[in-house]
């Protein structure tokens, strides 16, 4: 048997008979933790003791599979509701899971991390490399590739100390925008007026500049650019209550380029997918944590020159985003 058929058989060639480039697990929002299921605020069940059984099948099948290079995690690990003596512990179980995996494994943070650990203890913990207590950065894994890993909780009333400046410049938006006592709550609030939630945050000064500076050198380099984030960053993609507060100044330094072919998002439980006036596919992932026993979201992803396939497993559907040329 010839190795490309091989090949095949297991999965790998595309409809156009190529091979990838390369190819990564991908899993969203598992928010463990050791207590009674529950539901969301909008009656949705949350199965918090078998999330981490999608983790360990997730890992399972990236390590099967064989060809996988590295896995990303787009946030929210532990649950808000883990209880706090708990979280130290939970968020170690969970990364020690992961690294279960025959490979890196690129984490990003959530909402629900902040709640349970603060900056300081979460980012040696998960391996992210760190601005002053911001968790962004990129890598590349292959010629011609780059991943950017964005922090949406850069601004954010959650994470860090209550005097700290990216804290006061959150709550400072919170109550310009948000009028309610509950800024967790969105009554009264109009259409995408409805993202200014304190679950929600926003890109900093100092990332976007950032970001601005590794596109230009993503397009001097010829490199396809991927975003991850784990809040959605196109109001097609998600709903209102999920988007990052900022994400017009965020894509309009993402549209400044043409190197930008694909952001991917957690946040949004249901999962979503768009495609923006610029081409840029917007795909957000369902979250492990809503899947019933026995059922599963995750996926690798085969990347092309030309086009990333995302292969879902059980309730994450399988997406081809194909690259305006």
């Amino acid at each position: 048997m010839s190795g490309q058929t091989t090949l095949d058989r297991m999965g790998l060639m595309s409809s156009q008979g190529k091979l990838p480039l390369f190819s990564f697990g991908i899993i969203s929002d598992v928010q463990y933790a050791d207590i009674p299921d529950g539901r969301s605020f909008h009656g949705v069940p949350r199965y918090y003791r078998h999330s981490i059984q999608v983790l360990q099948r997730a890992v399972q099948k990236w390590n099967n599979l064989q060809h996988l290079c590295f896995s990303i995690n787009l946030g929210d690990i532990v649950d808000g509701f883990c209880p706090k003596d708990q979280s130290l512990d939970a968020v170690k179980k969970i990364a020690s899971e992961f690294e279960e995996f025959n490979g890196p494994v690129y984490h990003m943070i959530g909402n629900h991390c902040l709640y349970n650990l603060s900056r300081e203890k979460l980012l040696p913990l998960l391996k992210i490399p760190s601005h002053n207590g911001s968790a962004y950065y990129d890598f590349s894994p292959a010629p011609g590739y780059r991943f950017v890993v964005l922090d949406g909780y850069d601004i954010s009333a959650i994470g860090w100390p209550q005097d700290h400046p990216n804290s006061m410049e959150a709550m400072k938006i919170l109550n310009e925008n948000n009028p309610n006592i509950d800024k967790n709550s969105p009554v009264g609030l109009q259409g995408l007026e409805r993202r200014f939630l304190k679950f929600n945050g926003g890109v900093s000064k100092e990332q976007l500049l950032w970001l601005d500076h590794i596109l230009q050198n993503a397009t001097d380099s010829n490199e396809t650019v991927i975003i991850c984030c784990h809040v959605p960053l196109d109001p097609d993609s998600t709903t209102p209550e999920a988007l990052l507060w900022n994400y017009e100044e965020v894509m309009h330094t993402i549209h400044k380029y043409k190197c930008v072919k694909v952001s991917l998002a957690g946040h949004e439980h249901q999962g979503g997918y768009s495609i923006d006036s610029h081409g840029v596919h917007h795909r957000v992932l369902n979250a492990a944590l809503e899947c019933p026993p026995n059922s599963d979201a995750f996926g690798y992803v085969d990347v092309y020159e030309d086009r990333i396939s995302l292969v879902g497993f059980d309730r994450l559907q399988s997406t081809e985003m194909v690259f305006d040329s």
